[in-house]
């Protein structure tokens, strides 16, 4: 008891100094807000995408909502910054490529021109950026106009280049430095209050597999999470208080969708996660199209990231706050939100879809609407130009069914047969990960350019090879291999095949008929597929290497043809992948 009084002292004097602590003592030491507005994949889609949001009703169902078009995100993110007295705006990767035709056709310049209006801070790489190869992805940045394409630059104004910086910390040129700066450092306040957010900017390393090899000669990709860790300490002596991530890699929730979710997140992202820095603060990524707010501390306590994607096209943003103590210099607290960019009503492949009251809907921002519209004016005689009739909408995939190619990967692989009937084509197979958005006819089944440009905007020539029977069946295996997200891919009439997805991995494919008989695995038979398959890509590397292979017309090309070929075309009925049923 005697010395009760002596041990209690030291605690009586630090609450005494407590209470006397000015509020300019207690201002020094609260924690720092930082607001990091972060978005992925946007793809260069100026324009509405009419495409939407699937998200939780609050009532156990859902809500379907019109989302995207440059102009409602550029307000969206205002409303989102504005909450913010310091913030930071970051993209993670697919910024421009496989874009809308108003900005493809003019190489993606007015994304970036809407993206510098915007105040874009960081970009990391994608696989996209590298489509049209690194000369064209450095005048991205630097500006100028260079042409290192089939299109000419500067056609409607001279590009400056991007007033936000790159970032490519596993990109490794042949002199074994990144072709872009790994890391970047913003700060904000002053004096005691300062705090320093530190940027890792990087992109998949299986970035060879999913673009041509001339487009990144010279170039290798570093493992991911080497790359992170490598860099943290670097940025951590620089004086970062926080570090975040951008990869263009990511996963995918399971069940409903959740913009907000996080539910048996699955995908590449996982084992990165599970190999990064303790002190990685938060990981926005991308690259699935997927969007999600996972408190991976939760699943894994010994690597407490918050993790990040906000779907694709900009018809999502994350806002993600931080608060950052600036004595101890740490994040103490974290949380993010996915935005719907709610804009415009449209009509969809099964009917009008208009807006809804439980989501905000943003107004156009007028500047970012004008640029706009100067592109898409320019843009007009290669979009409103009619090339064929469909009886209806045709549609693929979506959601968890986005590697299924549906009706309109049917119709691709009929034209692109037919395209190369001349090269001794019997059989034709599509990707649904290269089918970008539906097919809506006009109420008189008028499609456009415009229509079918928004389907494919890859650009890739087609390829017909020879492939035994044997060697089909090893390809359609791979769609269902576990590498990766399942791809079933979509064959030409007369062909199809069974999924057993309980079987083990290369023997999933439980039949395959062809002309209405069992597939000969001895025979040989010539194949359709386009480039990108051709070259491996998706993962398909059983059609890539094949010595007699005859390039074709474009993939767009095939299909404005084949519209054309007749009056009008009838969307095929027939199912030509089926899947067993679970236990079956």
């Amino acid at each position: 008891m005697l010395g009760s009084p002596i041990l209690a002292a030291p605690m009586l004097a630090a609450l005494l100094l407590a209470g006397c602590a000015t509020p300019a003592m207690r201002e020094a030491a609260a924690p720092v807000e930082v607001g990091i507005v972060a978005f992925n994949d946007f793809h260069g889609n100026l324009e509405p995408p009419r495409q939407s949001v699937i998200a939780p009703d609050g009532k156990g169902g859902q809500v379907q909502v019109p989302a995207g078009g440059a102009a409602w995100f550029a307000s969206a993110l205002d409303s989102i910054r504005g909450k913010y007295a310091n913030h930071l705006t970051v993209s993670a990767g697919d910024m421009i490529s496989a874009s809308q035709l108003a900005s493809s056709l003019y190489l993606d310049e007015p994304t970036i021109g809407v993206m510098n209006r915007l105040g874009v801070d960081f970009n990391a790489v994608g696989n996209h950026e590298f489509d049209r190869g690194r000369d064209e992805l450095l005048r991205m940045q630097n500006g100028g106009c260079a042409r290192f394409t089939a299109k000419e630059p500067c056609q409607l104004e001279k590009f400056a280049g991007a007033s936000f910086r790159y970032l490519a910390a596993s990109t490794l040129t042949e002199s074994g430095s990144p072709l872009f700066p790994a890391t970047g450092l913003r700060s904000f306040g002053s004096g005691k209050r300062k705090v320093s957010v530190g940027v890792i900017g990087l992109t998949l390393k299986g970035t060879p597999d999913l673009v041509s090899p001339a487009g990144i000669k010279g170039l290798t990709f570093a493992d991911e999470a080497d790359t992170i860790n490598a860099a943290v300490p670097a940025l951590k002596a620089q004086g970062a208080d926080a570090v975040v991530v951008l990869i263009h890699q990511g996963g995918k929730t399971q069940g409903a969708p959740d913009p907000d979710g996080c539910n048996d997140l699955v995908g590449e992202i996982r084992p990165i996660l599970s190999r990064l820095d303790p002190r990685v603060d938060v990981v926005v990524s991308g690259h699935t199209h997927w969007d999600y707010v996972c408190d991976w501390s939760k699943q894994d306590p010994a690597h407490p990231v918050l993790l990040t994607s906000a779907g694709l096209y900009g018809k999502e943003i994350t806002d993600i706050r931080l608060e950052i103590d600036p004595v101890a210099h740490k994040v103490v607290s974290k949380r993010a939100h996915n935005v719907i960019v709610q804009s415009v009503p449209y009509t969809s492949a099964k009917g009008p879809l208009g807006n809804s009251d439980l989501v905000p809907q943003f107004a156009p921002r007028p500047d970012i609407a004008a640029y706009v519209q100067r592109y898409v004016d320019a843009s007009k005689a290669y979009t409103a130009r009619a090339v064929g009739k469909l009886s209806g909408p045709a549609t693929k995939g979506e959601g968890a069914e986005a590697g299924v190619g549906g009706t309109l990967g049917n119709i691709i692989a009929d034209a692109q047969r037919d395209a190369t009937a001349g090269a001794g084509a019997q059989i034709a197979f599509m990707n649904p990960f290269g089918i970008r958005a539906p097919l809506v006819p006009a109420a008189d089944g008028t499609l456009t350019y415009g229509d079918i440009y928004l389907t494919q905007p890859f650009g890739n020539q087609v390829v017909t090879e020879t492939l035994t029977g044997a060697e089909i069946k090893a390809a359609l295996e791979q769609g269902f291999d576990d590498k990766g997200p399942e791809q079933a891919l979509a064959p030409s009439s007369g062909f199809s095949y069974v999924v057993d997805r309980s079987k083990p991995v290369g023997s999933r494919i439980a039949s395959i008929s062809f002309m209405g008989r069992p597939l000969d695995m001895a025979a040989r038979y010539r194949v359709t597929i386009n480039g990108f398959l051709a070259l491996g890509g998706d993962g398909f590397g059983v059609f890539a290497g094949k010595p007699d292979a005859v390039t074709g017309p474009t993939d767009l090309d095939t299909l404005e043809s084949w519209l054309r070929a007749a009056p009008s075309r009838t969307v095929p009925a027939e199912a030509r992948v089926t899947f067993a049923a679970a236990g079956g």
